[in-house]
């Protein structure tokens, strides 16, 4: 089902949609993710600097394949961070590791990232290795990179990148990716962040760990941790991310009003993997630096199978995909990737409290009449949701007080003549704690083709519920009509949870 009802041209003329945000979301404790803004490079240039940047790496330093247990494993955990972001601000990310003994990590524009061996064996716990991950993840989702270079550095960055680059290898490159703030060099990729970089990515990485079931001061320990190992060298990733100051302390303060959750700090699955990770053959920055002259690693890499494929299997999430249209579906999606959890929270969208899912997501809307959503990342493709719930509101405008019926019968029009959404019988009466409002079962066809391949049909189940100002939330809960039972007991606990 689309979030956004049809133009004013159509039966809605007697109604103002109101965005989701203004009518329904105040300030909550509960954290949401921030607007990344503009940095003036598209996203496909962007994705196309990360993607040959990645390239350079797989030439110059020791990667281990796919096939590795470090790398199955890391996959694994970055879907879970990934999870946790707004389909419309993620990126297509990949996960990497590199076979070098020192502590680093780093994410390039558009997604792909890399992840020290060594950073793997010197983490406590899931945790820290989790806020590792989610604070390069979060300069992605900032699109810090991008924001470094000016318009006319971005042009002549893209155009010379293949001849100016590639084959590069010491002494740190200058021209095109110097000035997007990324340079090879001894100690491989080096991505130069300033201090407000650092807080805004410990910020936004907070927000993911949190999302994921993990306690934000992992990614303050673990940077804690290495600052107080001193020494006159200290760990590259101290190098590359300047401390912004107290980071510990600035962390403290943005989670302390989160609602408290049952934090995850280890699994078994870490342990292993970081017991595997202490028998690979690891190689120090220097030794990698050498190789890198020979052609080594690219002839390792390739001896072992451990080749860059940007739209394979390591793809771990696309990119905000285009609005789902009666032409075209996105292909099946794993029921177990949209099912609702066991465990619900609640939303505070201000003038309503919701329980929902925990591992589903609040998404915001982008624009006015946009709808807010709460569902799975997986059930979203684009403006179209295919499992999850869709909320707005409307209000007459100026004149005669419109009854809830009347409201209801102009909103399933609209969606009629906008949506191909059709109505399934009348609108019955139905009671949500205390508001008599309206509820109707619609049809329509889902986003997200069958497993054999063909589309398929979505039933919508509307609530309509009026509020003593004159205006109406409506609620649309979405699956397709097979699978429809199964999220059905789901539906009836999160609308028996609303509060106004």
């Amino acid at each position: 089902m689309t979030t956004r009802l049809a133009s004013p041209k159509t039966h809605t003329a007697f109604l103002s949609v109101f965005l989701a945000a203004t009518l329904l979301v105040a300030q909550s404790s509960t954290p949401e993710f921030p607007n990344p803004g503009n940095p003036g490079m598209s996203r496909e240039d962007q994705r196309q600097l990360g993607l040959q940047a990645a390239a350079q790496v797989y030439k110059q330093m020791p990667v281990l394949p796919d096939s590795s247990p470090q790398t199955q494993y890391v996959r694994q955990l970055g879907q879970k961070l990934v999870a946790t972001i707004p389909s419309q601000y993620s990126w297509p990310f990949e996960f990497h590791v590199i076979a070098q003994k020192e502590i680093n990590a780093f994410a390039l524009p558009g997604g792909p990232m890399f992840i020290n061996i060594g950073t793997i064996t010197a983490a406590s716990n899931e945790a820290e290795l989790a806020g590792v991950m989610a604070h390069e993840m979060a300069h992605v989702y900032m699109q810090h990179s991008a924001k470094q270079a000016s318009k006319t550095e971005k042009t002549a960055l893209l155009a010379g990148l293949a001849s100016a680059i590639l084959g590069a290898t010491t002494g740190g490159l200058v021209g095109q990716l110097a000035q997007a703030g990324i340079q090879f060099g001894a100690q491989g990729v080096i991505l130069r962040y300033s201090r407000d970089d650092e807080s805004q990515a410990d910020a936004v990485g907070a927000i993911i760990l949190y999302k994921a079931g993990y306690n934000p001061q992992a990614l303050a320990d673990f940077f804690q941790k290495l600052e107080s190992q001193g020494g006159a060298v200290p760990p590259q990733l101290l190098s590359d991310h300047p401390n912004p100051g107290n980071r510990e302390a600035a962390i403290q303060k943005e989670i302390r009003n989160w609602p408290p959750k049952n934090y995850q700090t280890n699994s078994a699955a870490f342990q292993k993997v970081q017991q595997q990770s202490a028998s690979v053959r690891a190689y120090t920055a220097e030794e990698i630096s050498q190789g890198a002259k020979s052609g080594q690693w690219e002839a390792l890499n390739q001896k072992n199978g451990a080749v860059f494929r940007p739209s394979g299997a390591s793809a771990v999430n696309a990119s905000a995909p285009a609005p789902a249209s009666p032409s075209s579906s996105a292909s099946a999606v794993s029921l177990e990737s949209v099912l609702p959890g066991q465990r619900l929270v609640t939303a505070d969208l201000g003038r309503m409290k919701i329980s929902r899912p925990e591992n589903w997501q609040v998404i915001m809307p982008r624009q006015k009449g946009e709808s807010l959503m709460i569902a799975p990342q997986a059930g979203v493709m684009g403006k179209a949701v295919g499992y999850g719930v869709v909320i707005n509101a409307v209000a007459p405008h100026d004149g005669p007080r419109m009854s809830i019926d009347q409201i209801t019968a102009h909103l399933i029009q609209d969606m009629q003549d906008s949506g191909g959404v059709q109505a399934i019988g009348k609108p019955q009466s139905i009671t949500v704690n205390g508001v008599q409002g309206r509820s109707v079962a619609m049809q329509s066809t889902s986003p997200f083709r069958a497993a054999n391949g063909e589309r398929q049909i979505e039933r919508d189940w509307m609530v309509t519920l009026p509020q003593r100002d004159g205006s109406v939330i409506f609620l649309v809960f979405v699956a397709p009509q097979s699978e429809f039972a199964r999220f059905q007991p789901t539906y009836e606990a999160m609308l028996k949870s609303v509060q106004f």
